[in-house]
Order: structure tokens, then sequence, then C-alpha cells
């Protein structure tokens, strides 16, 4: 029910602001929260070499419970892996059809994660919560790991770790904002920042979330709801 009412406030705070921007016109919003299944969201993994035995970077990802400490009624997404490449990029992603063809978007997440990396806490590589990065981005091109050589690489501009790049915006890191390592869900959102995409010749948008990790460790994610708001800009 809390996640239920969570959402609601967040569409209701970002139609309202819709109303009174002069410069905005069509809203398109994605509200996931996983209670019925994937809902379009895709896992996928970049950024490790075809040389790995993949089997020990444990990649796994599924629609499942809320783990102990937070509410096991309430379904999320859920992402993992072990970072020995040290710089593994796991990733969610979704395509938003409908849209108009060629127009740009100014689009807004607003991500409820679940987190057991202590604050401050220090790891191999890294620290478990401030050396793992929440990214988000949007692209009229599908995000996708390719393969180039002997790497496994993400075909979008996503820069590295703590840096941003032409396809995202970094929110900040996955710090559960404790001193325990505990599952605590934590909020992310670029409200402050839209991010500037346009839609492609069929009117689709790919949205992405993930994390870029300098943490050479497992971390385990629990995407709990994700909130996409897609509002078309007008022309000048």
């Amino acid at each position: 029910m809390k996640k239920w009412i969570a959402a609601a406030g967040v569409l209701f705070t970002l139609a309202m602001a819709a109303c009174n921007d002069d410069g905005l016109d069509a809203i398109t919003t994605v509200n996931s929260n996983f209670e019925t299944g994937e809902e379009g969201w895709v896992a996928e993994f970049s950024d490790y070499s075809t040389k790995t035995d993949t089997s020990i970077l444990k990649l796994a990802a599924g629609v499942t419970s809320l783990p102990k400490g937070l509410d096991s009624s309430q379904q999320a997404f859920m992402i993992q892996s072990t970072n020995r490449s040290d710089d593994v990029f796991m990733y969610l992603k979704k395509k938003v059809t409908g849209l108009v063809p060629g127009k740009t978007y100014e689009t807004v997440f607003d991500i409820n994660l679940g987190t057991n990396a202590a604050n401050g806490s220090v790891g191999i590589g890294g620290s478990p919560a401030n050396s793992v990065y929440v990214k988000v981005g949007a692209s009229g091109t599908e995000p996708r790991t390719i393969l180039k050589g002997t790497e496994y690489e993400f075909n979008l501009d996503k820069g590295q770790q703590s840096q941003g790049g032409a396809d995202v915006l970094v929110l900040g890191d996955v710090a559960n904002g404790t001193d325990q390592v505990k599952y605590t869900l934590i909020d992310k959102s670029n409200a402050d920042k839209p991010f500037i995409v346009k839609a492609n010749p069929n009117g689709e948008i790919w949205l992405f979330v993930g994390t870029d990790s300098g943490y050479e460790g497992t971390t385990r994610l629990y995407y709990n709801r994700i909130i996409a708001t897609l509002q078309e800009v007008k022309a000048d």
C-alpha cells in the first residue's frame, strides 16, 4: 500500500508542475512497481571480458520479494553482480512507444531502491556504498551490451564509474544512509536536472537505469519502483 501512495504523490506533483509550465506539452508516464512482473523492463550487464569465468560474476536478475528487513509483501526487480573487472555496469532498460517522432522530451526519473551498502564502508577496490554509482539515461537508440574484441561493452555513452556521459546522468551512489549493513529503501531523482532526449523516427525512447561499479565485490540491489515522466518540449 505504501508503494502505491508514494507513487501517487510523485505523479500528482509532476502533473501539477506540467500544468504550470508553458514551455512543455503532453506527458507520458511510466510507473513500474513490479507487482505484476517485469513490466517491460529487461536486465543486462556490460563492461567485462570474455576471458572472465562468468560463474564468478554471479550475474542474476529478476522480480522477487523485497529482502529481509523490508516489506516482503512487495515485489521488486532484483539485480546483482560480482565486479571482478572493477567496472561492471548492470542495468534495466524499457522501451516507451507512442511518442511523437523527432520530438524532444524532458525526462525525469524517480527511483525507489533497496540497498544494504553502509555509508562509508570499505571494500576491495572501493566502497560497496560510495563507489557504486546510480545512473539513469534515455535514448532513441536501444541500450545494448555489444561485443568488441574480447570485451562486452555498453553501446551508449555512459561515462565511467563516477563520471557521467552524453546518454546518462549520475544520481549519486548506493549508500543506504546508515552505518549498518542492512537493506534500506532510498530515493533517487533527477527532478532538478531533467534529461533531454529526442524520440526516434518510430516515436520511441528507450529508458535505462543502472549502476556503474568501482567496488570489486558483490552488489545486490532491489528496484522497488521506477517512475519516468517524459514531457514533450514545445517548439519555439
